[in-house]
């Protein structure tokens, strides 16, 4: 259910800035001391116990198990506890005379060893006692993370979950059946897009009309709009969707031009810091900016395949825009990770991700070292962002992932490596194997950066990725035959997205596949401001708070809706991001709701910005109800009704099809434009 999704209040949201409560004096977080975040998703990491090396998983040193995210996304149980036996290899304190006691017992032990002819066995953790330099151990032993009991070290985590990820929780239902029974079960790749459209028949059930220039602008950007419509056709398939992988190319529009209007987009995380006084003054918050300007970039950028697939990684590669550092962090990560990256390479998408600040401290670790290892952004690495849950690592692997990524974290608002918080010593993860021993600083960042491009390479990578994609694209129950065309490109491609996103519109599957995608909330909403061609100027005579400009203002308000809604950018608090198929987002009291912001629309009750008037719409109105109607549908729709539909609008308007109706439909434009937007054709996509 959509309203599932919606995250918890935060407290003092309204207030400025400063509602954000950190600990540390200046009121903001000491990042080399920085106190768990303690957000919905239950990622919370109090103090250690006691002295000595610690698991640590999302609920801690002792959690009893992974809370589940909302929306019903099935997560495994079980607790993270220390496994049993000596833990991680490495000694319990550095205390002085313990060290002492210590050396002294491993010296009669070694007189032991001696003794018994076996003088070079002594292990790792015997021989560091005797030394100060750094010790490097094997944590691919039997013992070091073997796991909990509940968690062996050699299963593999789909094991313990009832569905292997988040779209697949919801498609076991009766209408998840029922969505696969009417999607299209296989096809071919042709020698372009146009090629692929013009071979295509679409055989399924659907409303939609069976047009690919409407279904590419459906499914390629945020909404068609007249303009989208006769660019495809100016351009034909192939070159508009040449030039939308190139939205560098691509001049912004008005409106992008003026997000100048939010001062905090183009801050520097230093930057925003040290004006945080000023910036509070004025009422800006920064990570709620970074979702304002993603909401424009949906309405109104001529680069909508691009916007569509940051939309695409912001769900996949999720991290919230409110959690506690995202006002200082979230839109860095935005602009030099995300938008980055997100037609380029997925591998170095992922790499720039683990060394972001936001997303190191989103998943806690900044407090993870080699003596306290926190397991969240290893879990999540392997589990979200690369290989999937049933893409074949053990609880052993997310471990020594864990050890691995040690040493990572976040000093004066920049990405730094601690070496002293890195755990030495041979590591293997799903196939990746690393002596991992150089006391060099520079050497072990680099190992760990080869980890992560190689689990973003890894086949399962590619199937994982080529099924959101296809998910996104095609339809909640994507064949087979598609996700594999598509998972071979990536593969072949090293992670490029382009050749992958060029497969995909090559392919029949995506012809095919009209009406077979249901716009969540978010989408609605942004693809009606599209269609009804709201503009990002104020209407004459608005005045507004004068800490903001109108566009701020509106922008915001459409952030707040689309949060009663249960969906904005960057919005869900768990690093699951928000699920893509229909029937995570049933609900009837968000669809009335959506259908309530498009009646203020078309009233152009939002004053921040400008409206076209429903009485003209339709350039040329006709002089009969049905004709009206008609034409009505093809400017908001892009086709017509069908008759049992059409027959409902006029009765909304309480006229025959032949009655004489003027521009204003006799009153009733507003309630008949409103009916149309509700209909099925708006709500497809």
């Amino acid at each position: 259910m959509a309203d599932l999704n919606v995250p918890p209040r935060r407290p003092r949201d309204d207030r400025g800035w400063d509602g954000f409560q950190h600990p540390h004096p200046d009121g903001y977080r000491d990042l080399d001391n920085a106190m768990p975040y303690a957000g919905p998703a239950g990622y919370a990491t109090p103090a250690p116990p006691g002295p000595g090396p610690q698991w640590v998983g999302p609920d801690g040193f002792a959690g009893g198990g992974y809370a589940q995210p909302s929306g019903g996304y099935a997560q495994p149980s079980g607790g993270y506890a220390p496994p049993p036996g000596p833990g991680l290899p490495n000694l319990d304190d550095d205390d002085e005379p313990r060290r002492g006691r210590r050396r002294a017992l491993a010296a009669l032990g070694g007189a032991a060893v001696v003794a018994g002819g076996a003088a070079l066995a002594l292990s790792p953790r015997v021989r560091g006692l005797f030394s100060d330099d750094p010790v490097a151990g094997d944590a691919t032993g039997t013992v070091v993370t073997d796991g909990t009991a509940a968690r062996p070290g050699g299963q593999q985590p789909s094991t313990v979950r009832t569905y292997t990820e988040q779209n697949e929780s919801y498609m076991g239902s009766r209408a998840g059946a029922a969505l696969k029974r009417n999607a299209p079960s296989g096809g071919r790749i042709f020698a372009s897009p146009a090629a692929a459209a013009a071979a295509t028949q679409v055989t399924v059930k659907t409303v939609l009309a069976k047009d690919p220039i409407r279904h590419l602008a459906s499914r390629a950007t945020f909404g068609a709009t007249p303009k989208v419509l006769a660019d495809i056709k100016r351009l034909g398939i192939d070159d508009w969707l040449r030039q939308q992988l190139q939205p560098e190319k691509i001049a912004p529009t008005k409106a992008e031009l003026k997000l100048a209007e939010l001062p905090t987009l183009k801050l520097t995380p230093t930057q925003l810091r040290d004006q945080r006084d000023q910036l509070n003054e004025r009422g800006a918050q920064p990570e709620r900016e970074t979702v304002d300007a993603t909401i424009a970039r949906q309405i109104w950028s001529d680069r909508q395949l691009f916007e569509v697939m940051v939309d695409f990684w912001n769900d996949f590669l999720h991290v919230a825009a409110d959690f506690d550092g995202g006002e200082i962090y979230r839109n860095s990560f935005d602009q030099d990770v995300i938008r980055k990256h997100a037609l380029g390479s997925y591998p170095e998408m992922l790499v720039a991700a683990n060394r972001h600040p936001a997303l190191l401290i989103y998943l806690n670790q900044t407090d993870s070292r080699k003596d306290a290892v926190n397991e969240n952004l290893a879990r999540e690495n392997l589990e979200l962002y690369s290989v999937g849950v049933d893409g074949g690592y053990t609880e052993k692997d997310v471990r020594q992932a864990a050890l691995l990524q040690t040493g990572r974290g976040v000093a004066d608002g920049k990405y730094v490596f601690h070496a002293d918080r890195h755990y030495l010593g041979k590591v293997k993860i799903l196939g990746f194997s690393h002596a991992n021993n150089s006391a060099d600083p520079k050497a072990a960042d680099k190992v760990i950066d080869q980890y992560i491009t190689y689990i973003a390479q890894h086949q399962s990578t590619a199937q994982y990725v080529a099924r959101s994609l296809a998910t996104r694209f095609v339809s909640d129950t994507p064949p087979k035959s598609l996700v594999d065309r598509l998972a071979k490109a990536y593969t072949t491609n090293k992670g490029q997205i382009r050749p992958v996103l060029a497969t995909l519109f090559s392919s029949s599957e995506f012809w095919a596949a009209v009406g077979q995608k249901v716009r969540r909330p978010m989408e609605y909403l942004v693809a009606t401001y599209r269609s009804l061609g709201v503009g990002p100027e104020a209407s004459a005579g608005f005045e507004g708070d004068k800490r903001r400009t109108p566009y701020a203002q509106g922008l915001r308000q459409i952030q707040d809706k689309l949060r009663e809604l249960g969906q904005y950018p960057m919005g869900k608090p768990t690093p699951d991001g928000y699920a893509d198929v229909y029937v995570a987002w049933t609900s009837a009291g968000t669809m009335v709701d959506g259908w309530n912001e498009a009646g203020d629309l078309i009233g152009g009750w939002r004053k921040q910005f400008t409206f076209v008037k429903p009485e003209k719409l339709v350039a040329k109105p006709p002089a009969t109800a049905g004709a009206y109607v008609d034409a009505l549908a093809q400017r908001l729709v892009h086709q017509k009704l069908s008759a049992k539909e059409k027959a409902l609008v006029l009765g909304v308007a309480g006229v025959s099809a032949g009655a004489k109706v003027d521009a204003t439909f006799n009153g009733a434009i507003a309630a008949v434009a409103r009916t149309i937007l509700a209909s099925p054709q708006h709500h497809l996509r």
